[in-house]
């Protein structure tokens, strides 16, 4: 080998550092998720204990505002391709985050939680297809996954953070859920800062730069797209919301106060693993994690379903933890690879529009399931769609391998 041809191989074999917009875009992520768990380790809890809300009315209330921000992720994402900017989309989604935060604290009802999560879920439909965008525009495609699994790696660590708090303010305030989202409202006022005055809009090779844009196109993405979302349609099928993780711990002998532990565990285990699988998948291909994705949820079902003891639970939550690290930022990466630049603004909002809409049905079955029958029944039901689930990811590598 002459060093000529040495000197190109190492050059291939250094790969560019995550740049910093992706950093502060994570960064704003981990802060406004410190906020949203702190109140998301809470009011399940709050719903059930101060307003008396059943887990059927509970599933409709996490399903109710994922079926409210469906819309507007779609809409953001066309909207990003008509504008051909990101940013103040992104900036209006976290302020609506932001100022739904006021709200918990006063609410007295079923109604008013209602209101507060719409708006909480508007804003966060209306962020994600800018903000993927915004990540997809500064990311060379060598890097592409280890960039969308940074800012998972960081969304996560938010999420780590927030019940922990969460936890250290129940302790301080003795058990005062209100006051501790109180708290939650300083964290989603640094995220405004941050995104406001340090994240910058890319000027050029912007993955929404294009002068024809015609709605019609975002509804003819190509196959490999759809097929990416059909994938990602039955796993978030099979993880429903979870607050029913959260109840179940009471039923593994926790008290309410330590509840939002079992968050802490699980997003530990998301944030230490979605940015090293992010960056395999960018050697090895994303179908043989989420594979192995797949087998870390079916792991974490069987264990909350099986779970009446604390150890028990607490494995299941980082088996739940460890699949979130294993598939979320590979999702947004096989989108990203898929689409035309002029388009990713619509594929990610088509693809969360598909599995938002998912996600309310499963989290609809899952409240029934609960109420209707037993607390093991829902993790059952997941277990047997996980493995679905694998199956189809399975055949579909089979099929891309043999083309």
């Amino acid at each position: 080998m002459t060093s000529s041809t040495s000197e190109q191989n190492k050059a291939v074999s250094i790969r560019p550092p995550v740049p910093v917009t992706v950093w502060m875009l994570g960064l704003v992520s981990l802060l406004m998720d410190v906020s949203s768990e702190m109140i998301n380790a809470l009011l399940p809890l709050y719903l059930a204990g101060g307003l008396g809300a059943s887990a059927l009315a509970i599933g409709f209330i996490e399903g109710f505002s994922v079926a409210v921000a469906t819309v507007s992720k779609f809409l953001s994402g066309v909207l990003a391709d008509i504008s051909k900017r990101a940013k103040p989309l992104a900036v209006l989604g976290y302020s609506l985050g932001a100022l739904s935060r006021l709200v918990f604290p006063w609410a007295m009802s079923l109604d008013q939680i209602v209101l507060a999560k719409a708006m909480d879920r508007v804003g966060k439909g209306i962020r994600g297809t800018p903000r993927d965008t915004l990540v997809a525009a500064v990311s060379p495609p060598e890097i592409r996954g280890a960039s969308f699994g940074l800012r998972k790696s960081l969304d996560a660590l938010g999420g780590f953070l927030g019940p922990l708090l969460a936890v250290g303010a129940m302790i301080v305030f003795a058990g005062d859920i209100q006051s501790v989202f109180w708290i939650a409202i300083l964290p989603a006022a640094l995220c405004m800062i941050v995104l406001v005055f340090l994240v910058k809009e890319p000027t050029q090779n912007h993955p929404m730069k294009r002068s024809d844009f015609r709605l019609v196109d975002a509804l003819r993405l190509n196959r490999s797209v759809w097929c990416a979302i059909g994938v990602a349609s039955v796993i978030m099928l099979a993880r429903f919301s979870e607050a029913f993780v959260l109840l179940k711990a009471l039923e593994a002998g926790f008290m309410p106060s330590w509840v939002p532990v079992s968050l802490v565990i699980m997003h530990a285990a998301y944030s230490l693993t979605a940015f090293p699988v992010g960056r395999l998948s960018d050697r090895i291909g994303a179908s043989g994690l989420l594979v192995w994705s797949l087998g870390f949820l079916i792991a974490a079902h069987l264990s909350l379903a099986l779970a009446t003891t604390a150890s028990v639970y607490v494995l299941g939550t980082i088996f739940w933890g460890l699949h979130m690290g294993f598939s979320q930022g590979l999702l947004g990466a096989m989108i990203a690879a898929e689409t035309p630049d002029h388009l990713k603004g619509s594929a990610f909002g088509t693809f969360n529009l598909v599995t938002g809409l998912v996600v309310l049905l499963g989290n609809t079955l899952a409240g029934w399931l609960w109420h209707s029958m037993v607390s093991a029944t829902p993790f059952l039901v997941g277990a047997g769609i996980s493995a679905v689930a694998m199956m189809l990811i399975t055949i579909r590598k089979l099929r891309r391998t043999r083309t």
